[in-house]
């Protein structure tokens, strides 16, 4: 039939095709391959991402070398004056990014915050915080959102910060009385031992209701070298966080020994310290210590609260309370001493308010209005952290034009922009009078001045810090008179910074108080 001649020719064709079907299929490959070459070559290449500008990089070692020599604030301001208020560059394998004004700082605390809010997991911070369960070095997660939470509303809150206004008192009494005898009868005082006992001890009785010194003394006691051993190692990083592949250089050096040493120390005290509450039947239940035992067995909270957790929360009130709050007020006297007519003009308001009392009380605070303006002004000349608690990307994001990827580390210098030209008058010059219009505070709100960080991990202890530093520093404006020891003078007198996540001074602060004429 018709229908079968037609399917045989059609049979008949591909017949004749099958000799050239492998020749046909490997061109039919040849182009499919080919086109998408073509279309690769003939397309334009995405514009490369554009990085902060930074200075160039050697092979192996980044930037470190630029570091060398210099307190790490102070080299990050020498570069950023060359290369701009963001910048970017590399600690070896680690790249970093730098911000050292008061407008890129809100770009990365308030605008970006949320890409900006974790925290780079340095080795030492890892270690120290148990694991990263802490306030100051966690990532940010679920977890920590919680605990702040907590911490803030049950610890930090206005009438927990009342209720612990008897200690604060006591132990700024017991200062003021050991400087009253130590300097009758032995010269000049050390008062940088001294500041240090002072918040220790305030911060031990907040924690566990026990005094650090000797009774009725202000004096040092082994968790002064333990805390100052935290500050150190906290302060910087190690040859494993900038070369990750070679963590092992840790070891070699020692410093890993260190670090593992200065943990089960902290953690000893820490172990002591609870199980002394326990043991004394929880006579004092109004300490942190009392606080997180009692919300760990909340079942609302679920397993929040571990052992390691309460214990890491513990060791950020001994850091965050008494590093930060002994350096400030070592560098307001510092500044006070070497400013006499500053010095005077807080001492005259302290008196005239205080009159005839004996002590300074916390009531007193509040009509101490010149006193305020020194602290701030100190806090914008020597902040507690030149560079805030080093922050990690969370993801690739921007920052105007320009690309930051996640893991980057962030180091925000708020010791510079204290000191930054474009904001401040006179910059080096401890004249607390610029405050006086009372348009700029301390508590992350206003980008020029940032002593305790802002945004999602400002710091959550600050109204508590504060308040012990105005108070002890009113007291000592209040029943001494102050001069720098004889033969040094103010030339004479170091302003020396030294290493480490607070900023102390170099050397010990050494003065000479003379019991006030105008005080009982």
């Amino acid at each position: 039939t018709v229908e079968v001649k037609r399917m045989a020719t059609h049979v008949g064709d591909l017949l004749d095709v099958m000799p050239n079907l492998p020749l046909l299929l490997s061109l039919s490959l040849f182009l499919l391959l080919l086109f998408p070459f073509l279309k690769l070559l003939t397309s334009k290449p995405p514009p490369p991402r554009k990085l902060p500008p930074g200075p160039p990089k050697l092979p192996f070692i980044g930037n470190l070398h630029q570091l060398l020599g210099e307190l790490p604030h102070r080299a990050l301001r020498r570069l950023s004056d060359q290369y701009g208020p963001l910048m970017h560059l590399h600690l070896g394998a680690a790249p970093a990014l730098v911000v050292s004004s008061a407008e890129m700082a809100q770009q990365v605390l308030r605008t970006h915050d949320l890409f900006f809010c974790s925290r780079a997991p340095l080795i030492s911070a890892v270690k120290l915080s148990y694991g990263r369960v802490d306030m100051a070095g966690a990532p940010y997660d679920e977890g920590l959102k919680q605990t702040r939470k907590l911490c803030t509303s049950e610890m930090f809150s206005a009438s927990k910060v009342e209720s612990s206004r008897p200690i604060r008192e006591e132990e700024v009494g017991v200062l003021v009385s050991t400087i009253a005898r130590r300097s009758s009868s032995s010269g000049p005082v050390n008062l940088s031992e001294m500041f240090f006992s002072l918040f220790n001890n305030i911060t031990r009785r907040q924690v566990s209701g026990r005094r650090a010194s000797r009774e009725g003394e202000c004096s040092v006691s082994p968790l002064n070298g333990l805390l100052l051993e935290i500050n150190t190692l906290l302060g910087g990083f190690s040859l494993g966080d900038v070369f990750p592949n070679m963590a092992w250089l840790n070891k070699l050096t020692g410093w890993q020994a260190r670090l593992d040493k200065c943990f089960r120390d902290i953690d000893r005290f820490l172990e002591e310290e609870i199980a002394m509450h326990v043991a004394d039947g929880s006579k004092v239940d109004d300490t942190f210590i009392a606080t997180l035992l009692r919300l760990r067995d909340d079942p609302s909270l679920g397993p929040l609260l571990t052992g390691d957790r309460i214990k890491a929360i513990l060791l950020d009130m001994f850091v965050g309370g008494s590093e930060s709050s002994m350096s400030s007020l070592e560098w307001a006297m510092s500044e006070l001493t070497t400013n006499p007519a500053v010095m005077k003009k807080a001492q005259e308001e302290v008196r005239r308010v205080v009159g005839t009392k004996e002590r300074v009380d916390e009531e007193d605070l509040r009509r101490l209005h010149y006193l305020k303006l020194v602290l701030k002004e100190t806090w914008r000349l020597h902040p507690p952290g030149p560079l805030l608690v080093p922050r990690e990307c969370r993801e690739d994001c921007k920052i105007g034009d320009y690309h930051v990827a996640a893991k980057m580390w962030v180091f925000v210098n708020v010791w510079w922009i204290g000191r930054d030209p474009k904001n401040w008058r006179e910059p080096d010059a401890f004249r607390p009078e610029r405050f006086e219009d009372g348009n700029i505070n301390y508590k992350g709100q206003h980008f020029v001045l940032l002593p305790f960080g802002s945004g999602r991990r400002i710091c959550p202890g600050m109204a508590l810090g504060a308040l012990g530093v105005e108070l002890a520093l009113a007291n000592l404006l209040h029943r001494f008179d102050w001069e720098i020891p004889d033969g040094l003078g103010k030339d004479g007198f170091d302003m020396g910074e030294a290493l480490g996540i607070s900023n102390h001074r170099s050397s010990p602060l050494i003065l000479k108080a003379t019991s006030s004429s105008t005080t009982p």
